[in-house]
């Protein structure tokens, strides 16, 4: 028979025994809260259309998106085949890089507390000699009493088409759809984008909050399931969406460690942010589809539109690029209709309900000037104005029912439209390539606490 190990040895191994124990208590308590936490949440099927709870792990997402008309799969392999390359492409370009922006403006709903913790959050702004020539000249161009609308035909309530000849040069005109006074050029600056990235900034707490529920509460109420009409439940989702891929840049591109400038993927802020909530992902699809719509709306105007900017090469470039993404045949062919504007704005409260929504927009539009952070309000007025646009375009009708406005577009409004379409298309394709793979996250995530916790 075996004496067994001496006294202190076998000290040492009931010593490990205990520790062994309390990992795997550690262990057994933290399955049991993930377990319960999971059934906390409701069944992806149980969740309705509207609703905003979270559901932890992976989603496929299939089918149509809601209120469009392509699939899920459709988008997902178009945009990463067809569309994000033109996209990626057009933006570096020089007519798309610039961006004419008022930086300063005092907030006309509270006093701006907001600070930045890192230098990221400042712009950089172009000297006089950077950006294009042809930009500081004055607009040119029929003046709007000389055009004819080719919208608001009494015959049809909306018109799908654009009038084929209607780029008349480009104009200096206020988007009825917006807040900032876009004829200001005293105010405004030229920012280049491709040296001021939408990223992580460290602009966080209660002011960048209260910019959000500002929007969302005041502005945009979320919808109680099917009680909403179409039209505002249609805002709500614009907006949910372009939170949805602000989001993701924000997770895309994120300093991961402050003190060696270290930069890139943070999945986790990414799953806790969209992948989780069911609504938000689809909401990001839906912007994504709605935006390029108007693009593809506005393709005989945006063909004809002229790409000045002093350097010929780099603009046949720009019109090269632009028909390769207005005139696609795969995208046409898989998608020929991302969104039916037509749908909307129906029965005889129509022109009401639209100066009532493009009265909330302007508000929305106005909020960005209440953002803390200067690059963080350099993005929201660019992707703002994109989506004002793209509404601009779909319903160009102001909320005045102007039968004799002319759609016409500004050069800074094109510009805007443009990096938001490229902006969406990153969302999707970064969301389409991670969403699969946020179940790991969760378990390197638990994992990563329990080596903690038994160390």
């Amino acid at each position: 028979m075996s004496e067994g190990p001496p006294p202190a040895a076998d000290g040492a191994v009931r010593r490990r025994r205990r520790r062994w124990a309390a990992a795997a208590g550690a262990l057994l308590v933290a399955l049991l809260a993930v377990a319960l936490s999971y059934r906390g949440f409701p069944s992806i099927s149980s969740l309705s259309r509207g609703g905003g709870c979270g559901c932890p792990g992976a989603r496929k997402y299939t089918g149509m998106v809601e209120d469009c008309c392509c699939d899920y799969e459709t988008v997902d392999a178009i945009n990463e085949e067809v569309l994000n390359p033109i996209l990626q492409d057009l933006v570096a370009l020089p007519f798309f890089r610039y961006f004419k922006v008022k930086l300063w403006c005092d907030c006309p709903f509270w006093p701006d507390d907001g600070m930045c913790r890192l230098r990221d959050c400042s712009v950089c702004e172009c000297p006089d000699n950077e950006f294009p020539e042809p930009f500081k000249k004055p607009y040119s161009g029929l003046s709007p009493e000389n055009m004819i609308c080719q919208e608001g035909k009494p015959e049809a309530t909306v018109d799908r088409t654009l009038d084929t000849k209607v780029f008349k040069g480009w104009v200096e005109t206020d988007n009825p759809w917006t807040s900032d006074d876009e004829t200001d050029n005293a105010e405004m600056t030229y920012v280049n984008l491709q040296l001021n990235p939408e990223r992580y900034t460290g602009y966080t707490g209660d002011s960048a909050r209260r910019i959000w529920d500002a929007i969302y509460k005041e502005n945009c109420p979320k919808y109680p399931s099917e009680d909403m009409c179409q039209e505002k439940k249609a805002l709500y989702k614009l907006i949910s969406g372009l939170h949805s891929s602000i989001s993701v840049h924000i997770a895309y591109d994120y300093l991961l460690d402050e003190s060696a400038n270290l930069w890139g993927h943070n999945l986790s802020l990414l799953h806790d942010r969209v992948l989780k909530y069911p609504e938000r992902v689809e909401n990001l699809y839906f912007t994504y589809l709605f935006v390029l719509r108007a693009v593809t709306k506005a393709a005989d105007y945006l063909e004809q539109a002229e790409y000045n900017t002093g350097n010929p090469e780099e603009d046949l470039k720009t019109q090269s690029l632009v028909r390769q993404l207005l005139y696609n045949h795969k995208l046409r062919s898989a998608c020929p209709l991302p969104f039916d504007e037509a749908k909307l704005w129906q029965g005889e409260n129509g022109p009401e309900l639209k100066q009532e929504i493009q009265k909330q927009f302007r508000n929305i539009s106005a909020i960005m000037d209440c953002v803390g952070c200067e690059k963080c309000r350099l993005w929201g007025k660019l992707q703002v104005l994109g989506l004002g646009t793209a509404l601009k375009i779909l319903f160009s009708v102001d909320g005045e029912n102007n039968l004799n406005q002319q759609f016409q577009l500004q050069r800074n409004e094109v510009i805007a439209l443009v990096n938001l379409l490229n902006r969406l298309s990153e969302s999707v394709k970064f969301v389409h390539e991670t969403g699969s793979s946020s179940q790991e996250i969760i378990k390197q995530q638990s994992f990563s606490t329990l080596q903690k916790g038994a160390s």
